[in-house]
């Protein structure tokens, strides 16, 4: 009984989705519907077989570097950041504020802004996808590193433990779970900011290609690169699950383990 109900929590978001796309290749054929309209979801797979791999792979190389590196510029950025605020009260009341007005900001609308005053090249794109990934990295560290029990924490000090060894030993440990959530988060939002980059500002990449197809009347060629995109955001967010189950098991949650 128990073996049966963990196969089915296995198999069932496979056989979701295949019941979701099969719907899909129905209706698709029962309408007539046109592919210029909504593509099936056979005619996607199609227009993915038909495009030379090199190009499939030059546009998903484009949108894979800016996502990384506007990924990892977030990180760099985001958890020193989180550790400032948790440190300084006053800090916190200063730049908590502004951060929330930039992350409140349509960052489709500041985009061709950032264009013009950047340029061309990977640094806009690279700065856009920063500005959509960086906000739940600080928010995230930021609630672990102050929720860490205040008895350790007086414990700690009673000791004599400086203020840096409190952060490393303390503070960082009961922030990991919190910070890996957050990295979840915003590797998607980093795929989502290259993309939003790309509309704007590209002649390669993903978003690109979606743009060109579509202005083509391309749509199952567009729907393919969506697919794409899709695939990217799964497998990195899946690599980021895989990370914090090697290197910190123990702040796995037990139902994800």
């Amino acid at each position: 009984m128990a073996f049966n109900r963990a196969m089915g929590e296995r198999f069932a978001p496979g056989l979701a989705l295949l019941g979701l796309l099969l719907l899909w290749e129905a209706a698709c054929w029962a309408f007539s519907l046109p592919a210029f309209v909504l593509p099936s979801p056979s005619a996607i797979l199609t227009a993915t077989w038909k495009l030379d791999p090199t190009i499939w792979a030059e546009h998903i190389f484009a949108t894979l570097r800016v996502t990384l590196l506007g990924y990892g510029l977030s990180i760099l950025i985001g958890i020193p950041l989180a550790i400032a605020l948790a440190s300084s009260r006053l800090l916190s009341r200063t730049l908590y504020p502004l951060l929330v007005i930039v992350q409140s900001t349509p960052i489709v609308a500041v985009a061709p802004i950032i264009v013009v005053v950047m340029g061309a090249g990977d640094l806009p794109r690279v700065f856009i996808t920063f500005l959509i990934a960086f906000f739940p990295i600080v928010v995230s560290t930021v609630t672990g590193l102050l929720a860490t029990p205040p008895e350790l924490i007086e414990l700690s000090r009673s000791l004599g433990a400086s203020r840096a060894r409190e952060f490393r030993n303390i503070r960082l440990p009961y922030a990991i779970p919190h910070l890996f959530s957050a990295l979840r988060i915003s590797i998607t939002l980093a795929v989502i900011g290259a993309v939003v980059a790309e509309f704007v500002a590209a002649d390669k990449g993903l978003g690109y290609f979606i743009n060109f197809s579509t202005s083509m009347f391309q749509v199952p060629q567009a729907f393919a690169a969506l697919m794409m995109l899709v695939i990217i955001s799964l497998g990195l967010f899946q690599l980021v699950g895989l990370v914090q189950r090697l290197l910190f098991t123990w702040s796995v949650p037990k139902n994800e383990g």
